[in-house]
């Protein structure tokens, strides 16, 4: 987080997943390190869609995949139904990898060209199911909710399909072993607008005909808007806002947040005109990330507080949660770190 000690934390819902003071680190050499995620905490209900958004390089997609420990964080814990998943050794967390899939950025590149796409898909089931004999059944179930016809589909390899439909096989292969968490690492990033629109739509079905928790991640905010329960907002590393997914758009309080929603494209060229201009120059190294606060460097309303002190969540709202001093929205004098009114350590 932008913060250090408050955290914005969900107290009246039942959490399937709880990140807490997550670190990950990467060494360079001569002494230095990449901060690439830095001492950030939030939760994921159960049912929830819960979208990261930031611009690349800010520590999405390290994030989620340090949840699955892919690879393990440098420090902090990674609760998914009461076991923390940095404590696991390598066999148990193998097992736990079933509760938690990924869906990759690349839908091509996540498959294996050299296999079939029925045996692509029950893959997982061979590994933990051997012998299972409704395996078939199971991947021709699977492969007609995803919106492919398993008799057409199943003998061939992935460079006979299109990025679209790639995705929907990797779709299926994550949902294989019923997980309760899927994490989407821009799963349409990479697909044609049409496209993309299908495979949110076709994502927020298998959410709920799987009853699906999601770690939704991606750069562009209509996309993380239009499929999110709730928005987290990353910038170099730390999270810097978390709120209900309309309330972000229309009530941002970091001027991070405001930035991004100020760099989406209108057409109207009358509207770009009165929109603030997008944040100057380019974000600082996360080798040497500045201090306080680290978007400071390229904050409109930075001032000397923000180079010597780094923000901790408040509570603006209900559900809504920022690390700046100096906030878009008026913070309530009774506002705390967590959702009851209550601080955090």
């Amino acid at each position: 987080m932008m913060a250090g000690t408050g955290k914005a934390h969900l107290q009246d819902q039942d959490v399937l997943l709880r990140v807490e003071d997550l670190v990950v680190e990467y060494a360079t050499g001569r002494g230095k390190k990449v901060h690439a995620v830095s001492g950030i905490s939030f939760d994921i209900a159960r049912g929830e869609t819960l979208g990261f958004v930031g611009e690349s390089g800010c520590g999405k997609s390290t994030t989620g995949r340090a949840v699955l420990q892919l690879p393990a964080p440098t420090s902090g814990s990674v609760v998914m139904n009461g076991v923390d998943l940095t404590t696991l050794p390598k066999q148990q967390m193998r097992q736990a990898r079933t509760h938690i899939q990924m869906i990759f950025q690349d839908p091509l590149s996540a498959l294996n060209p050299r296999r079939r796409v029925r045996d692509i898909v029950r893959e997982p089931l061979s590994i933990w199911r051997p012998g299972d004999r409704n395996s078939d059944e199971r991947v021709d179930e699977l492969l007609e909710q995803v919106g492919l016809d398993p008799a057409v589909v199943g003998g061939r390899r992935p460079h006979e399909f299109s990025g679209g439909q790639c995705q929907r096989i990797g779709i299926a292969r994550a949902l294989i072993m019923e997980p309760s968490l899927l994490v989407c690492d821009e799963p349409v990033s990479a697909l044609d607008v049409s496209v993309q629109a299908q495979i949110l739509n076709l994502l927020e079905d298998m959410k709920q005909k799987h009853q699906l928790s999601m770690m939704f991640i991606a750069h562009d905010v209509a996309v993380v808007k239009s499929i999110s329960d709730r928005v987290a907002v990353m910038y170099l590393g730390k999270l810097c806002e978390i709120a209900p997914a309309d309330t972000i758009t229309t009530r941002a309080a970091h001027p991070y947040t405001k930035t991004l929603l100020d760099a989406v494209p209108i057409a109207d060229p009358d509207v770009v005109a009165r929109r603030s201009q997008t944040a100057p120059a380019e974000a600082p190294s996360p080798i040497a990330p500045p201090s306080g606060c680290r978007f400071r460097t390229r904050c409109p309303q930075a001032q000397a507080r923000c180079a010597e002190e780094e923000p901790v969540f408040r509570k603006v709202a209900d559900r809504h949660f920022v690390a700046c001093h100096y906030p878009n929205v008026p913070v309530p004098d009774t506002s705390a770190a967590t959702e009851n009114g209550e601080g955090s350590g």
